[in-house]
């Protein structure tokens, strides 16, 4: 158990910088240079997943905010309603970001092409709706979280070292799990169709450019870069949320949580923040262009030296 729990630990660890490194890259980018929409999602997205990491479970702001002179219900209930907000948000502007892709490299005889002049309108009023959509979805937690009482007589189900949930009527929670799998299934659906799309898009792009220069070994364009980095985030996305979703959805259903799957449920459900920003990392030209600039004076200053 300790040995998960350190490699836990560390993938948190991982995940905090890798995005922090991309905040602080996305923010002075936005706030120096011309900044692209696609930016402005990512950085939004970046910022999600850094709350997503610190309000994960035993790991999260519980612990440093341990030594607060606040009530422990009155923790549980902050930490958890942070945490559910942020995964919400977190699929959401996945969904955003793949949508926004698909709009973007859309030809212009396209359905989508008409929203392109007007794509920073619709992205701005689509942020908004999202954060109030899911700021209130999640109110619903602040009832049924509270610190955990170790007292087997309230049939609480205990899901981190302080907090814990308590139970709630049957039509409530079949409802609030049906609310959210819909939810779900629609932006995972979404999310699907237009990588799907982008997929085709791209490949017609391929094939025609083949026909018009005869290279050996072209190379990627930014849009196949972009899309490539956008149906990684995509599939990785996929296959962590629904893990973790039938995870807690079997544990919602049964009212019982081993330490060791909560353990393994935690990991899987930080892996997707912590894989997406290395995949950011690895595929813009943009960093990989900086880090190499800044590794080579680095290495020049140490070689005067």
């Amino acid at each position: 158990m300790s040995s998960l729990k350190n490699v836990l630990l560390f993938q948190a660890g991982l995940g905090i910088l890798a995005n922090m490194f991309l905040l602080f890259f996305y923010t002075f980018t936005i706030l120096v240079h011309k900044s692209k929409l696609m930016d402005l999602i990512s950085c939004q997205l970046t910022l999600i997943h850094i709350v997503l990491v610190l309000t994960g479970g035993d790991i999260g702001l519980l612990d440093v905010f341990e030594s607060l002179s606040i009530e422990n219900d009155l923790k549980c209930k902050a930490n958890f309603y942070i945490h559910r907000v942020m995964r919400g948000l977190s699929i959401c502007i996945t969904c955003l970001l793949s949508v926004f892709q698909a709009v973007t490299i859309s030809p212009s005889t396209s359905l989508l092409a008409k929203f392109k002049q007007n794509l920073k309108k619709y992205i701005i009023r689509a942020f908004f709706c999202i954060w109030i959509l899911n700021l209130s979805f999640s109110s619903n937690l602040l009832f049924y979280v509270g610190a955990f009482i170790n007292v087997s007589e309230t049939n609480q189900m205990k899901v981190t070292k302080y907090c814990s949930l308590f139970p709630m009527n049957d039509i409530i929670r079949a409802l609030s799990l049906t609310v959210t799998t819909s939810r779900d299934i629609f932006l995972v659906g979404v999310m699907l169709t237009t990588s799907g799309y982008m997929v085709i898009i791209l490949f017609r792009h391929q094939r025609q450019c083949k026909h018009l220069h005869s290279l050996s070994h072209p190379r990627a364009s930014p849009e196949k870069r972009a899309t490539q980095t956008i149906l990684m985030i995509v599939f990785v996305f996929v296959v962590m949320y629904w893990v973790d979703f039938v995870f807690s959805s079997t544990a919602v259903l049964l009212w019982m949580y081993h330490p060791v799957i909560l353990t393994l449920q935690k990991f899987v459900m930080n892996a997707y923040p912590t894989i997406t920003p290395l995949v950011q990392i690895s595929s813009d030209n943009r960093i990989i262009n900086m880090l190499a600039n800044l590794w080579f004076k680095c290495h020049k200053i140490f070689k005067k030296g």
